[in-house]
């Protein structure tokens, strides 16, 4: 298919920029790296911290112009045209200030950080303002415009496991370009910018700050940051499925349907259902999550 934006229009990430404003000493990121095209920059990045952990300390990221094989959540496609779309992960091996590792119960909520910094700094930059849909998406107005996936890196010599977040973001993709009739971009959205260079610069910056003041309280999503709010606050003020009608299709055709009441302490979904009675369901068991009709 033929786009009326050619690749001349949608113009390439500058890495020498980028490292230069993101990485140490003027940025918080210790290796950066841009790759023309890839099958998926998660799959790459796990492989890499896995065999070279070493050379991959501690936000580290991975970030390419297409990817082929990109996958989300339960082995999902995503793909998308060159030069279209943010395609980035960030490998996280998280300690706290003491430098112990975090308690891996708090890992569930890395995929909903990044998904806060996004929406966060896409309205910073955009003046577009999504919410976020539970458990992984980015949304404007139930329309999706981003994905999130974390992804475990076990440790060989028996540690803590480390952590890739992949983030997918629709940035100059036109109506026909759109994967499904339900996604949405920011062109689409008339956002005051689609430059990917200021872009990811913005949810780098994001997505740092807030990674290390969650390392800060060792993990604890529920505890206030120097700001005054917690995660878990800062999350479920953007979260438009609070308070939604949900059907959850789960593992064996089982369906639960109720009011999604909050998250719980390890990000999961507190669900309310039609005889009073309350489930905690986390993203692991979640197949489909819709709003009621």
């Amino acid at each position: 298919m033929t786009s009326r934006y050619s690749n001349l229009e949608r113009p390439g990430l500058d890495l020498g920029a980028l490292r230069a404003a993101l990485c140490v000493p003027a940025g918080q990121y210790a290796r950066l790296e841009l790759v023309p095209r890839t099958g998926s920059t998660n799959a790459d990045l796990v492989e890499q911290a896995g065999l070279e952990g070493t050379k991959w300390p501690d936000l580290s990221v991975l970030t390419a112009e297409s990817q082929s094989a990109g996958r989300g959540r339960l082995d999902r496609s995503w793909v998308a045209p060159e030069r279209s779309s943010l395609l980035v992960s960030v490998l996280l091996r998280p300690v706290n200030s003491a430098g112990r590792p975090l308690p891996t119960q708090g890992y569930p909520w890395l995929s909903l950080l990044a998904a806060l910094a996004l929406a966060e700094s896409v309205e910073e930059r955009t003046e577009v303002s999504p919410q976020l849909k539970w458990p992984n998406d980015v949304t404007v107005d139930g329309r999706k415009l981003a994905g999130i996936l974390a992804q475990f890196v076990p440790d060989p010599r028996g540690g803590a496991p480390a952590v890739v977040v992949g983030v997918g973001l629709n940035v100059s993709l036109t109506g026909e370009e759109l994967p499904v009739p339900t996604a949405t971009s920011l062109l689409l959205e008339y956002a005051g910018t689609t430059d990917r260079n200021v872009l990811l610069k913005s949810f780098l910056r994001t997505f740092a700050g807030h990674y290390r003041a969650f390392c800060a309280v060792d993990g604890d999503a529920m505890a206030a940051w120097p700001e005054g709010l917690s995660l878990a606050n800062r999350v479920s003020d953007r979260m438009a499925t609070l308070g939604q009608e949900i059907r959850a299709e789960l593992p064996g055709n089982e369906v639960l349907t109720g009011r999604a009441l909050a998250l719980d302490a390890h990000g999961a979904l507190v669900v309310r259902n039609d005889d009073g009675e309350r489930h905690t369901v986390s993203a692991g068991d979640v197949v489909h999550l819709r709003p009621q009709g």
